[in-house]
């Protein structure tokens, strides 16, 4: 019999979970019964029964193992019967929703996403419900006050489940260890045109996906390279690694430049694409060519009836409202809905599980739909191929057609990463301040229109999220947005957003950030983000 201890513990005031759960450096949750606490505190909201099925898995991060070991004597202390683990401790996001979807009643998702790994560096978790997707607002607010009062947590006392062998362990909770990979692939076979991407790679067309050390190389290994047939060298940095290989695995054009270099060389391939961590963002490249998050969701969306999956129609689009408003000109020749929601893929999922919308997207390297309840970076690059070979031409003219029939959405963002927290919250209040004020006045040339701190009604559930960005909107339609990123575990990020609309097909060839220098300024100089920071420049630009 499986001996279950009743354990006391500290209450833990900073177990509220962000955007994308639970975030710190991996030393805080390798201290004691911090990790514990918070799987107790989740465990207690999500009320799981007997018969219920939690699905277990993580991007393969350091402590990964060890924490899904924890997670599984907690959960049979607790009474769940039943758990599904990805072989090696192994599931990416995406194909973690998918399986809870298929077989679960909820997960716990191990990552902290595009963040670093390793000893010292970050660890994360998070509850995903029934539906695949994260926890609502409403559950999270419920785990962080249990946490907060936890005297003791539950774990049995059973030796660690061998994660590298598939097969069912039985005891005080039956485990099975599942291939991580393969109903995920089967799923991505079921939505593409796997017989014309196959054509596309036989006819000579050369790709690199860059795993960078993290969750998506084996998905890459086996859907490109081997049910689709590209060449073996297409997938790089396939292994997943504790720390990543030492690497950040976050596919934007600063942190994934082994890919970006090669495609921006002089023999570079006709197709580049990189994922993140755990495997739920992704970065599109052409030859000598990048395509922004905010142009990939909209030319996904103005494609969709190129791909099987989604060639009966799509109901709707959404977007965060920072990203740009390209795929809401997309929208509006489609007939179609377009909704504007706050930074968090939680809140597209009232919206997908109600099938007003079956495409959504954020800037941050983030696209999705119907299929899961999370942004997928292996899907949108699957999404990508399928287009180039029904249209049969090249990233950079697909991109620029669509700007010709569409407008172009000059767009960027700047990142200021580790502020300190009392710096980053005196840029907000400046910004704040100025708001009533705005209105009426001139920036960059352009008339400000509305300026005022974003809050969202949700159409299904009538739920408010309030505070959720400061915007600047002007007459023309460019914007400029503030925000404090919920993503990192030291101090404060803030990103700031500029976007600006031009239709005339001529203005077309200007470079981002030279088209954006008036509104850049301005916003800098609006924020005073530099004087109050000490910042002289963006940590990451976008």
């Amino acid at each position: 019999m499986t001996f279950v201890r009743t354990v006391p513990t500290t209450p833990f005031a900073d177990q509220r979970p962000g955007t994308s759960g639970l975030r710190k450096r991996t030393r805080v949750f390798q201290s004691p019964h911090y990790l514990e606490n918070f799987v107790q505190a989740v465990l207690d909201v999500a009320a799981l029964k007997p018969e219920d099925t939690l699905v277990v898995g993580g991007d393969g991060r350091y402590f990964n193992r060890e924490a899904i070991q924890i997670i599984l004597r907690i959960a049979a202390a607790n009474g769940v019967m039943r758990a599904i683990v990805g072989r090696d401790g192994l599931l990416s996001t995406p194909a973690a929703s998918h399986l809870i979807r298929k077989r679960g009643s909820g997960g716990i998702i191990l990552s902290a996403s595009h963040n670093p790994g390793g000893r010292d560096g970050d660890f994360g978790i998070k509850y995903n419900t029934a539906n695949g997707g994260p926890a609502t607002e409403k559950f999270t607010n419920a785990v962080a006050a249990r946490a907060a009062e936890l005297t003791s947590f539950r774990v049995a006392d059973f030796a660690d489940i061998a994660l590298d062998e598939m097969g069912t362990v039985n005891g005080a909770i039956t485990v099975e260890i599942v291939d991580p990979v393969s109903d995920y692939a089967t799923l991505m076979e079921s939505l593409f045109d796997f017989t014309a991407i196959r054509a596309l790679f036989a006819s000579g067309f050369r790709m690199r996906f860059d795993a960078m050390h993290a969750i998506t190389g084996p998905y890459a290994h086996q859907i490109l390279e081997e049910r689709l047939g590209a060449p073996v060298g297409t997938v790089i940095h396939g292994t997943p690694l504790p720390d990543f290989g030492g690497g950040h695995p976050d596919p934007n054009l600063t942190y994934a430049h082994v890919l970006v270099e090669e495609m921006f060389g002089s023999a570079a391939p006709d197709f580049g694409a990189a994922s993140d961590g755990d495997g739920d963002r992704n970065m599109i490249l052409g030859r000598n060519f990048f395509v922004t998050p905010s142009d990939s969701l909209a030319i996904m969306a103005a494609n969709a009836a190129l791909v099987p999956g989604y060639a009966s129609g799509i109901a709707g689009v959404a977007r965060s409202m920072p990203t740009s408003a390209a795929v809401d000109r997309v929208a509006t020749a489609l007939g179609i809905p377009c909704f504007e929601t706050p930074t968090g893929w939680k809140f597209f999922g009232n919206l997908l599980d109600a099938g007003r919308i079956t495409l959504c997207g954020e800037e941050s390297f983030g696209t999705g739909s119907n299929h899961v309840r999370e942004k997928d970076g292996l899907w949108a690059v699957l999404f990508w191929l399928n287009i180039v070979a029904a249209r049969k031409q090249s990233v950079e003219a697909i991109v620029r057609e669509h700007w010709t029939k569409f407008g172009r959405n000059y767009y960027t963002r700047y990142d200021y990463e580790e502020i300190p927290i009392a710096s980053a919250n005196s840029v907000m209040a400046r910004i704040r301040s100025q708001l009533l004020q705005l209105p009426g006045r001139m920036v960059a040339n352009r008339m400000v229109v509305t300026a005022d701190d974003f809050s969202y009604t949700d159409p299904v559930d009538n739920s408010v999220s309030a505070s959720q960005g400061l915007r600047v909107l002007m007459h023309d339609g460019a914007r400029i947005v503030y925000r404090l990123s919920g993503t990192g575990t030291e101090g404060a990020t803030i990103r700031v957003y500029i976007e600006s609309y031009e239709a005339d097909s001529a203005c077309h060839a200007m470079e981002t950030q030279q088209a954006l220098a008036p509104l850049s300024s301005a916003a800098l100089e609006l924020s005073q983000l530099h004087q109050l920071t000490g910042r002289e420049k963006p940590t990451v630009i976008t």
